[in-house]
């Protein structure tokens, strides 16, 4: 991406990284795009990815009022002037803050009707590296109208036609499904990734799509963000990730920029044990609260989620080479690794040679602790520095 001198709409420059210590809000402490890591820029480690939608088209609305935003760039002669005016702001904010991605959704791009089919194949055409499928309206109402396994089955052939439509154009990308359990239908058929492994599984799709996990669904699911990357990790599924926050004390999906560490380096643990995203990365779909409504609050925003997620990253890889962590939980399950306990999960013994060791040889089993309160302590002290 070519550097963008220009300030025609934001009255920023280019941020800089300046380390842990630097005083400057307009500067990444933890995120050096350019720092090398296993010979990788942490700007490739972490792919992050801006919402065009939240960033450029969010003017503060939330379900209880209209939008307190005004942004510069959303006046001209006719929607075709707006809408380069507002690409033009958004490739100048892509530039200065150095995200390598960004993401839209298919109204951003593609008039009313056949929105899918326009946005993969604007998606080919840009050389994207992936597309999601929002799972916010795939639900029901009410029973009373609904022929729930019809509808699931419409969803599935739905999924089939996009597969097949990319084969035809010769789209390569990773297809994601995004589970979300609520709002604005209540009964929705990709509750969580759980349930997405079964829908994808009974209807032969799992080859084709892998999870888009967003944190702010998971916690609507009654889930933690590291459960969900662990449940699509297990299965090999895990994909990319929508970085943002809920608020607990709300019961709806607020979108907001995620700044607990501890939260994400959890997350970035599990993460980089199953190997990571692969062609995914970490797409800030989180929006500015409604009091903010400066231009400036973008670069802010943006500067805090991807320091917390570069310091994750570092943090989650320090707890890995310890070796302290999983090695615990390696040791846990070690009888399994070798003698009888290989041979069950093998399968080569069952109930009848189970019932024969506990009586001759085992006895009462003495129960080992799972040290619970020493693995909290623990990855409390990496992030203090410990």
């Amino acid at each position: 991406m070519p550097k963008n001198k220009s300030r025609q709409f934001f009255d920023v420059p280019h941020i800089p990284f300046e380390g842990p210590r630097s005083e400057n809000p307009l500067a990444f402490r933890h995120y050096d795009p350019a720092e090398v890591i296993d010979g990788v820029s942490l700007k490739d480690h972490m792919r992050f990815s801006i919402a065009y939608w939240h960033s450029f088209r969010g003017v503060g609305s939330d379900p209880f009022g209209p939008g307190t935003i005004r942004r510069p760039w959303e006046s001209g002669k006719d929607a075709v002037s707006v809408a380069k005016k507002r690409m033009d702001a958004a490739f100048e904010f892509f530039v200065k803050i150095e995200a390598p991605f960004w993401a839209f959704h298919d109204r951003d791009i593609a008039p009313e009707a056949a929105q899918v089919k326009k946005a993969m194949e604007v998606t080919h055409e840009l050389g994207g590296d992936g597309y999601t499928f929002w799972g916010g309206r795939e639900g029901y109402e009410t029973l009373l109208n609904t022929n729930l396994k019809r509808e699931q089955d419409h969803l599935a052939r739905f999924l089939h036609m996009a597969v097949d439509h990319a084969k035809h154009i010769g789209f390569k990308g990773q297809f994601y499904i995004e589970p979300k359990p609520k709002e604005p239908t209540k009964h929705q058929y990709d509750f969580d990734v759980a349930s997405g492994i079964a829908f994808l599984r009974t209807y032969g799709l799992e080859k084709h799509l892998k999870f888009n996990i967003e944190t702010n669904h998971a916690t609507l699911a009654g889930h933690t963000f590291q459960h969900e990357i662990e449940v699509a990790a297990s299965q090999g599924m895990l994909g990319s990730i929508d970085a943002n926050a809920g608020d607990t004390l709300l019961g709806w999906d607020t979108d907001q920029f995620n700044t607990d560490v501890k939260e994400i380096t959890l997350a970035m643990f599990s993460i980089l044990r199953a190997g990571g995203l692969g062609k995914g990365g970490y797409n800030f779909d989180a929006k500015l609260r409604r009091p903010s409504v400066d231009p400036e609050d973008l670069f802010y925003a943006h500067i805090g989620g991807m320091d917390t997620y570069a310091l994750a990253f570092k943090t989650a890889r320090r707890i890995i080479d310890d070796g302290k962590l999983g090695g615990f939980v390696d040791e846990r399950y070690s009888s399994y690794d070798s003698g009888f306990g290989k041979d069950i999960e093998k399968g080569s013994v069952g109930f009848r040679e189970l019932e024969k060791l506990v009586l001759t040889k085992l006895g009462e089993p003495v129960p080992r602790s799972g040290r619970q309160e020493y693995l909290e302590n623990l990855v409390n002290s990496y992030l203090t520095g410990g």
